[in-house]
């Protein structure tokens, strides 16, 4: 195989590593919460979807509470009317980890936590659009 070849090979297990958020980082992230996608194969746990988002956000929709989420995310009821688990952060940075610059995701406080007992003060939220 050449090395061009043998590259291409390799490149969906890179990705993937890539969007887990490799060996460090919080649950959420490891399990690819808020990586962007552009279909659910994407994705790197079965159960998630590539949320219609802007650059895609992996993650799981339909949550009741923050125990229904990844450690490192919340349930956020979205003003699309719909509940997500959206990574929690302090800075932006920690929101784009598997995210380019040209779908950044916002750390944000003006958003509305589904589960009323959440203790985050901010998640990521991806850009809004297609």
């Amino acid at each position: 195989m050449k090395s061009t070849q043998k590259l291409f090979a390799l490149a969906p297990l890179l990705a993937a590593l890539a969007c887990s958020g490799g060996d460090g980082g919080t649950e959420a992230q490891k399990r690819g919460i808020g990586a962007a996608c552009t279909q659910n194969s994407d994705c790197t746990e079965d159960g998630q979807t590539c949320l219609p988002f802007k650059g895609g956000y992996c993650g799981l929709v339909g949550c009741a509470n923050d125990a229904a989420c990844p450690t490192g995310s919340a349930c956020v009821a979205h003003t699309d009317g719909k509940n997500y688990c959206f990574a929690t952060c302090a800075e932006k940075t920690s929101c784009n980890v598997s995210r380019s610059a040209d779908v950044e995701a916002n750390c944000a406080s003006n958003i509305t936590f589904a589960d009323p007992n959440s203790a985050a003060k901010k998640a990521c939220v991806p850009p809004s659009g297609n």
